[in-house]
């Protein structure tokens, strides 16, 4: 009951638009470029290229985009995380909030909540649903957490799980998500990451010496790979595929939704789509792991137009892998995490 708990969560996702309105989509792209870690370049050059090139071209389509997966419920990534804040809510005792780093509701939104509903609460974990670490991602989810933490004068602490990349927890739901899948017939399974631009790499690299230096950096043992977002993607790929034994010659890494002319990280999942039937690869699975709530990014790019391009490229099969959404091993895998914190245990899943 209000008042008696002394433990909070709260569930941090990307965001949407309020609304498929092209203001709406368009107001959202601005308070997502004008981020200094998302569009890494100097304010002005960011206002400009955001206000007066980005947002006025890109609105149109992104909001037809937006109109394509769009719901009853509204953006399918905040009613996903409504949903498992609501499973969450079966198994853990203890207020749970959800809040966007971009959009409604907003982090400050949910500190508010748990300050004026829960005023015994003196401890919030923020759980970032993002299993990488990237500084568009995790890395400006958390910043913003800790600002509004720092500027709201609140009655708590704030305790932060990091990147569950590989997280045992984390790969064993991954994998249960996937096994139905890879037990049909398929030539290839394709995981599509979203890119970064390989300069975020470069910043991230607490060496300075390491990251994108050989073509082995991310299997050579770094400090670097604390914030080495590349380094982690494929770690889980490693992970998950060794668990469901998938064979080295049947899987493949690309990373998707790059945006300018700067390099980002290669192969690009788009050019693969177009490349692999004609490697004899026809009967393709595709996942993002990177997500694990359906999204802009995996429903509308890679289940529509992914498939889209793949089959005309000459493609047969195309299967995309859904998020894990609220999948239970996936709901268990958090349960699991806050019941270790609250015993005590949080070294290996706080920053």
């Amino acid at each position: 009951m209000p008042g008696k708990t002394e433990r909070a969560v709260i569930l941090m996702n990307l965001g949407s638009p309020d609304s498929t309105a092209v203001p709406d989509v368009r107001k959202y792209l601005r308070e997502f470029l004008m981020d200094e870690r998302v569009l890494d370049i100097s304010y002005l050059s960011r206002f400009f290229l955001v206000n007066a090139i980005i947002a006025p071209t890109r609105a149109p389509k992104s909001a037809a985009a937006y109109r394509i997966i769009w719901t009853k419920e509204g953006s399918p990534l905040v009613a996903i995380t409504r949903h498992l804040q609501q499973a969450l809510k079966d198994k853990i005792d203890a207020p749970i909030e959800i809040a966007m780093r971009y959009g409604n509701p907003s982090i400050r939104q949910a500190f508010d909540n748990i300050a004026q509903n829960y005023p015994s609460v003196n401890e919030v974990i923020l759980l970032p649903l993002y299993p990488h670490y990237a500084m568009a991602s995790y890395e400006t989810a958390v910043v913003c957490a800790e600002e509004a933490l720092g500027k709201g004068n609140y009655p708590f602490k704030m305790l932060t799980i990091k990147p569950f990349y590989d997280n045992d927890a984390y790969i064993h739901a991954l994998a249960d998500s996937m096994r139905p899948y890879i037990e049909q017939d398929y030539d290839h399974l394709l995981f599509s990451y979203h890119g970064i631009p390989e300069r975020q790499i470069l910043k991230e690299d607490v060496t300075n010496a390491h990251c994108l230096q050989s073509a082995y950096c991310c299997s050579e043992p770094s400090e670097a790979h604390k914030k080495c977002y590349r380094h982690q993607c494929f770690e889980t790929t490693k992970r998950v595929v060794e668990l469901l034994g998938i064979p080295e010659d049947k899987h493949s890494i690309s990373f998707q939704s790059r945006l300018g002319r700067t390099p980002w990280l290669r192969p690009f999942t788009d050019f693969r789509l177009a490349e692999l039937p004609a490697e004899g690869k026809k009967k393709l699975l595709i996942i993002s792991p990177a997500f694990v709530s359906d999204c802009l990014e995996t429903l509308e790019e890679l289940a529509e137009r992914g498939k889209e391009t793949f089959m005309h490229a000459g493609g047969q099969e195309y299967t995309y892998i859904p998020c894990m959404n609220v999948q239970p091993a996936w709901v268990s895998a958090i349960v699991g995490w806050y019941n270790s914190i609250t015993a005590g245990e949080k070294e290996m899943l706080l920053q």
